[in-house]
Formats: C-alpha cells, sequence, structure tokens
C-alpha cells in the first residue's frame, strides 16, 4: 500500500499516494476519479525503480475544496501539480503521467514550465495544443446548438449536476463509469436535449464489468461523499478562463519526450469525433511523441480497465525517459 502525505503545493494542501523510491513519476487522475485511479501502476512503477506518486487533484478526495469555480483552472490545476512536484523532487525534473482531465492538466503543466518536466504522458486525451477557441464553443456548435444533449454542457450551471450526483452517489458512480466504459451499448443517453439531467437513459448494469470490483466502488463513493461533486463539476466550467490562461503559450511545443495511450472504443480519444488521427494531430504540436498505442477494445478508464496492457507500455517508455 503506498504511504499518505498531504503537501503545500502552494496553493493549495494536496493529498498525494507515494510508492517506491527512485525518479519521480506523478500520476494525475480524472472525472470523476481519485489518486485509486492508478492502484493497478502504483506499485508496479515503484517496482520499476521510481517514486511512484498519485495526486488527488484539488476538489477531491483528501486535498483542498475550494468554493469558488475559478479555483478548478487549468491555470490552479497546472500549479498544484507543479507545487507537489518540487516538494516531491526539488533538485530534478519530473516525469507526468495523466488520465481523462489528468491529461490536459499534465500536457499543460509541462507546456506552461517545459524547464520542470522531463516527459509526460497522456492517457484517453491527446495534446491538441493553444485552443483557438474555447471548447464550449465547440461542443456549442456540435451539440447543444444542434438540440443535442452534451454532458459538459449540463456540467455549466452551478447546483442542479452537483445536486443530481450526491443525490445517490452509488448511482451516478456506476452509471457514469458504465456509460464510458468499453462495454456500454452504442448510443446509450442518446436522444435527449439540451437543459435535461444526464442521468435518465444511462444504465446501471445488474452485473458491473470485472474492472472495477464492489470494493473499488465503495472506495470512490466514500471519497465522493465526503468531497462532493462541486469541485470535480467545476472544472468544467473553466473552458473560457483556461483559454484565456493558455494564449501566452501560443506557438510553443513540447519538446520532452511524450507517449499517448487511447482506447478504440473512448469518445474522449478521437475528440467527441472531432479528431480523426490523435497520433497525427499531437504531431503538429509536440517534437518528440515516442509512442501512440490504441488499445482494442478499451473504453474511457483506460488504465483501470486494462491495467497490464497499459503497464507493459509505460513502465518501458518510464525506462527509456528516466
Amino acid at each position: 500500500m503506498p504511504e499518505f502525505m498531504t503537501i503545500d503545493a502552494g496553493q493549495a494542501h494536496i493529498r498525494v499516494a507515494v510508492q517506491g523510491e527512485g525518479p519521480l513519476v506523478l500520476m494525475v487522475h480524472g472525472f470523476p476519479e481519485s489518486w485509486y485511479s492508478w492502484r493497478h501502476q502504483l506499485g508496479p512503477v515503484a517496482e520499476a525503480g521510481f517514486t511512484a506518486a498519485a495526486i488527488d487533484v484539488r476538489g477531491y478526495g483528501g486535498s483542498d475544496k475550494p468554493g469558488d469555480v475559478p479555483a478548478y483552472s487549468m491555470e490552479c490545476l497546472t500549479a498544484d501539480v507543479a507545487g507537489v512536484a518540487a516538494a516531491l523532487q526539488p533538485d530534478a525534473p519530473a516525469i507526468l503521467v495523466g488520465h481523462d482531465w489528468g491529461a490536459p492538466i499534465v500536457w499543460n503543466t509541462a507546456l506552461s514550465r517545459p524547464e520542470a518536466i522531463k516527459a509526460v504522458a497522456g492517457l484517453s486525451v491527446a495534446f491538441s495544443g493553444v485552443p483557438a477557441r474555447p471548447f464550449t464553443e465547440i461542443f456549442k456548435e456540435a451539440f447543444t446548438d444542434k438540440g443535442r444533449f452534451f454532458y459538459q454542457d449540463w456540467f455549466q450551471g452551478v447546483g442542479p449536476p452537483e445536486a443530481e450526483a450526491e443525490a445517490d452517489v452509488r448511482t451516478f458512480l456506476r452509471k457514469f463509469y458504465y456509460w464510458a466504459s468499453a462495454e456500454s451499448p452504442p448510443g446509450m443517453g442518446a436522444g435527449k436535449k439540451p437543459g435535461e439531467p444526464l442521468l435518465p437513459g444511462l444504465i446501471d448494469p445488474e452485473v458491473f464489468p470485472a474492472w472495477l470490483t464492489a470494493k473499488d466502488l465503495d472506495y470512490y463513493v466514500d471519497q465522493f461523499e465526503s468531497s462532493g461533486f462541486f469541485g470535480p463539476i467545476s472544472r468544467y466550467r473553466n473552458h473560457e478562463r483556461d483559454f484565456a490562461w493558455l494564449q501566452q503559450f501560443k506557438g510553443r511545443t513540447l519538446d520532452m519526450p511524450t507517449l499517448l495511450i487511447g482506447g478504440d472504443k473512448d469518445p474522449a480519444f478521437n475528440g467527441f469525433g472531432r479528431i480523426d488521427d490523435p497520433g497525427a494531430m499531437m504531431k503538429k504540436h509536440v517534437t518528440d511523441l515516442r509512442g501512440v498505442h490504441v488499445l482494442k477494445d478499451c473504453g474511457h478508464w483506460t488504465q483501470q480497465e486494462r491495467p497490464a496492457e497499459v503497464n507493459a507500455i509505460l513502465i518501458p517508455w518510464l525506462k527509456s525517459v528516466a
């Protein structure tokens, strides 16, 4: 089991699970997860000769939970990651690994602080460079303006999305996890209109896929019943703020070693249909892409659905860049 510590990252106190000794590999989770989403990676990465560390992003688990939406901007979250990395390994740059929202967080930590990051890997979400417009404009054009439901549009209003998730945390997590998994039937939840809540139309399967055990779900439920969903959902409310902050890095590329891992049944991997070839798109914005791995029949929860395959890719890459 990892050791837990709380680190003053400068702007927030961040809980970190740490295991092993050696060069620092700092892992950053997505929505709605926690450090626990890296439970299958911490031990193997530590055994491979690294300090394996996984944070609770601010708003989650044992980390600080500010009560204002701007506190969950990309500027703030990248500062947290950089602060934790500097505290755990002050004399050398860190290797970052992120999944889902954790991927943009680590990509942009590396973009904004290249001197502090030795290498960076993203799972599920490719690096697309500095945005040309806020993502809210993109999803409104593709979904909302066409009368189609999109979960990130539902997440924009403070209050109703949190109330829906917190009314029955276990059911919310089961439906959300299943919705984005490889086992989810095509078109689940389709046909809803903008402004409708998220959960209607999503399936709570009688038998959940084996990659998430009852014990795993119990842990997540306990964490979210304690933390609530304001912080996690507020990440989606910062698209315009993130866009404005990132403009200062326009034209900058990622020049450290990079790695991309995705699943062929993950809607986020191809940008919800916007990206034909995530690897080719990334090559426009990175100069040292050392692999694009697409896992067959893998959904969104990459390192949880396919831990052995992810570790078999990740650990040799870590050894090559350390």
